[in-house]
């Protein structure tokens, strides 16, 4: 079972590590922190972005499509009551690169639906909307 500590460092800082030996800061906005690090439910959406990004990259070759650039955007909605979890979340994919767009579509959804671990914990309070876009290579004369 994969396991983090997180040392406190003062205010409300915290300095996580992973068993791996990979580590990471963690802060709060003002006025609770002082906003050097992201917060803890900023993490969630880099969590799922990365957990997608991988699944995306990993199908995209197995398509062996000509993938120049992979950028990932999410931003959330939290509701105001406690606990303040995501209940909207929207997913888009931008890819440069001559892709097919079938293709592109069928891995966004393998991911969000059937492989990211993340996305199955988001998906059971938040609405994940999804979309992509490609970016054709612009080819030099």
């Amino acid at each position: 079972m994969p396991t983090i500590k997180a040392r406190w460092t003062g205010g409300v800082r915290f300095v996580h590590t992973s068993e791996t030996g990979h580590a990471l800061v963690t802060d709060a906005p003002e006025p609770h922190g002082s906003n050097t690090a992201p917060s803890p439910m900023e993490l969630v959406l880099h969590a799922f972005a990365g957990c997608a990004g991988v699944d995306l990259a990993m199908m995209l070759e197995k398509m062996r499509q000509p993938v120049r650039d992979l950028e990932i955007t999410v931003s959330g909605e939290r509701r105001d009551e406690h606990p303040r979890i995501y209940t909207k979340i929207s997913f888009h994919v931008t890819v440069r690169g001559d892709v097919s767009e079938r293709r592109l579509e069928r891995a966004v959804n393998l991911s969000l639906d059937e492989y990211c671990g993340v996305a199955g914990i988001l998906q059971e309070t938040a609405e994940i909307s999804r979309s992509w876009e490609i970016v054709a290579e612009e080819s030099t004369p």
